[in-house]
């Protein structure tokens, strides 16, 4: 009886027997048993296994000179490449110069007066933004892009509108985020004033409020509280004028004094601001050189 594993796939049933059915076997259609086994067989399979793991083993080699290999094609007269079937980037263009930031507008005006050998030959636009930001950009190049050059940005006040402040952080806010006003004095006045609840007496019709102050040891006076107030808070650059707007001034209704402003022009300071600085920037630009002068336009 010739010798067959019990795994291997070339056997039939043959009556209560078993046969080997392997045409390329010498013991073809001969008895085997399930315990016997066949060398022919387990050599087969044995080279099969070898010739996967190769073929295997190519396919990752194959797959490292293709990650590894950078292709450069060119489109509408730019090149681009990319590696490993990435994405397609540009490697042509110049770098573009990481911005100068300072707070002031003074920085930007000594920038453009001292430096402007960095952007000669190319038009310049000094972009305002907002109050609170200045950017020295160049006009479209040749691939429609800006570089900005310089970026300036305003400290301003940390003032939080429309949100109640005890007493002392209130006096403490006013008088150090806001310029001083009539208004401003008056406010200063009344919050410093305020006792406890029942050391004072409040009267609101919605519009104003008229609080019963505390003056002296025995004597009392009525204020009448401004709203809406006139106020200046530092919004913008410290070197233009701090925009005047409303704002409506509460007390809180609490057992401690507490205090609050809320904006009342939505927003209208900004378009005064704005053009606070465009004025200024212009200014200073009006003493430059008129080389100077002529590759620069301010807009906001």
């Amino acid at each position: 009886m010739s010798e067959n594993c019990k795994t291997c796939k070339y056997h039939t049933a043959v009556d209560d027997g078993f046969m080997c059915d392997c045409e390329e076997s010498k013991n073809y259609w001969d008895w085997t048993s399930f315990d016997d086994s066949c060398p022919y067989h387990e050599k087969k399979e044995s080279k099969n296994m070898l010739e996967g793991l190769r073929e295997a083993l190519g396919y990752v080699v194959e797959l490292g000179n293709n990650a590894a290999k950078t292709e450069v094609v060119e489109i509408a007269g730019k090149t681009y490449a990319r590696s490993g079937g990435g994405k397609l980037e540009r490697y042509d263009e110049a770098d573009y110069a990481k911005p100068v930031t300072a707070s002031t507008l003074t920085a930007l005006s000594d920038y453009i007066e001292n430096c402007h050998e960095e952007f000669r030959g190319r038009k310049m636009i000094i972009h305002v933004e907002s109050p609170t930001e200045v950017r020295l950009v160049s006009v479209l190049d040749a691939d429609r892009r800006r570089e900005t050059l310089f970026r300036a940005e305003a400290i301003v006040s940390e003032f939080r509108f429309d949100r109640w402040y005890d007493q002392e952080g209130f006096m403490l806010g006013l008088q150090a985020n806001f310029q001083p006003t009539a208004d401003l004095n008056l406010i200063l006045k009344v919050s410093g004033n305020i006792e406890k609840k029942n050391n004072a007496a409040y009267s609101d019709d919605g519009v104003s409020q008229v609080v019963t102050m505390q003056t002296g040891v025995a004597t009392k006076a009525d204020a009448l509280v401004p709203n809406p107030a006139r106020l200046k808070p530092f919004r913008t650059f410290q070197e233009v004028p701090q925009p005047e707007s409303n704002f409506v001034f509460r007390i809180g209704d609490d057992e401690e004094p507490t205090f609050k402003l809320v904006e009342a022009e939505g927003g209208i300071w900004r378009n005064e601001a704005i053009q606070n600085i465009k004025d200024y920037l212009a200014t200073l630009l009006a003493d430059m050189p008129k080389e100077i002068q002529d590759m620069i336009t301010i807009i906001g």
